[in-house]
């Protein structure tokens, strides 16, 4: 008997035991994931983080007051959309038409300066500043500049101004973060703010103006009505006007800026004496000599004289036209850029070699350079 039970128990042992395994839960049988808490912490998001605190929106709480829109008004073309004023006396009987905008930063509160570029102000009959806090101003022109692209205007309502701190653009790194803000678009758009870094620095751009510098270039979004606008450090600080756009198509995040700590000298000199003075040759350069043409000619590359005023540095010195400047100093020229940029770092009175190719052959004089104003 005994017997006999041990072997049913066994058999309904066998037949019971799947029924009674089948569902109890799976385990993973891989290795336990060991958790790093300090891995944690750092991807957790905290919501109540203090905005202010974060670097760009500080910025734009401190330099946004003092960023401004300047409404450019013409007399009426045909090509203006909105008209300043509607009766027939002063300005509305003008029938003036705002032709263009751009921004500008108060450099100066008490006094009420604002600088900008050249080519925002260019030709305006009147001009509107629209400040942060709403408020629209006329302005008149102190000084303007083609030679560097640089502008200062003056609002006579000084209450509750704020100026921009200026920084030191000859310590800029490339890498380097930034902050742009300005008014793309004009008022529809005012204020707004663009980050990113600083992708090269002394950049040439065969434009007039802008070739007097070496530019700073960044990929900050810089766009139409950003001109005159600020670019600025991550102390808040000025480093450099935004001035133009390398707009090409296929092309995108290339913008320059003019180095705040180089175009200084130029703005107190418009402050101060309502217009820029620079060394120049007196001569005319052509833009259309190009290193390509140069080169179907078998002649160097080089500023291509069309032009030399008589009696001028450069006609006492025997340069003439024709000749082809492609060296100051010991600095090689290529180009009517390279050659505005050079001169740029003189001042009227300093002597310069200039070597220069004429019928096959290569000379150098020596030049002193004289004041020239716009």
């Amino acid at each position: 008997m005994c017997l006999v039970s041990a072997m049913v128990g066994g058999l309904l042992s066998i037949g019971i035991a799947p029924s009674l395994y089948v569902n109890r839960p799976s385990y993973q049988t891989t290795a336990p994931q060991i958790s790093n808490k300090a891995a944690s912490k750092a991807v957790k998001m905290d919501y109540n983080y203090n905005q202010s605190s974060f670097p760009v929106v500080q910025i734009a709480k401190d330099v946004g007051p003092a960023v401004v829109n300047i409404a450019n008004f013409q007399s009426n073309n045909g090509n203006g959309i909105f008209t300043w004023g509607t009766d027939n006396s002063g300005i509305g009987g003008n029938g003036l038409v705002e032709t263009g905008s751009g921004s500008g930063f108060i450099i100066d509160a008490k006094n009420g300066y604002i600088v900008t570029n050249n080519h925002v102000i260019d030709g305006a009959k009147k001009l509107v500043v629209s400040l942060s806090d709403g408020r629209n101003v006329d302005a008149k022109v102190i000084g303007a500049d083609t030679r560097t692209d640089l502008a200062v205007i003056k609002i006579s309502d000084t209450n509750n101004l704020t100026a921009a701190a200026i920084g030191d653009s000859s310590k800029l790194q490339v890498g380097e973060p930034v902050v742009a803000i300005g008014n793309p678009g004009g008022e529809q758009f005012a204020g707004s703010v663009t980050t990113g870094v600083v992708s090269a620095t002394n950049r040439i751009l065969d434009i007039q103006g802008e070739s007097s510098f070496n530019l700073i270039q960044t990929d900050a979004a810089i766009n139409p009505g950003n001109s005159g606008g600020p670019l600025v450090n991550y102390l808040g600080q000025v480093i450099g006007i935004n001035s133009a756009k390398y707009a090409q198509s296929g092309f995108e995040g290339m913008g320059f800026a003019i180095p705040i700590t180089d175009a200084m000298p130029t703005i107190q000199q418009l402050i101060q004496k309502g217009y820029a003075s620079h060394a120049g040759l007196k001569v005319q350069i052509t833009n259309q000599y190009t290193p390509e043409y140069a080169a179907q000619r078998g002649w160097p590359a080089g500023a291509y004289i069309t032009q030399v005023v008589s009696g001028g540095p450069a006609d006492k010195a025997g340069l003439q036209q024709g000749d082809i400047l492609t060296k100051v100093n010991d600095v090689t020229i290529s180009g009517y850029a390279e050659l505005t940029h050079e001169l740029f770092k003189y001042k009227a009175g300093d002597s310069v070699k200039i070597t220069y190719f004429r019928n096959g052959s290569t000379k150098t004089v020596t030049v002193t350079l004289v004041d020239i104003k716009d």
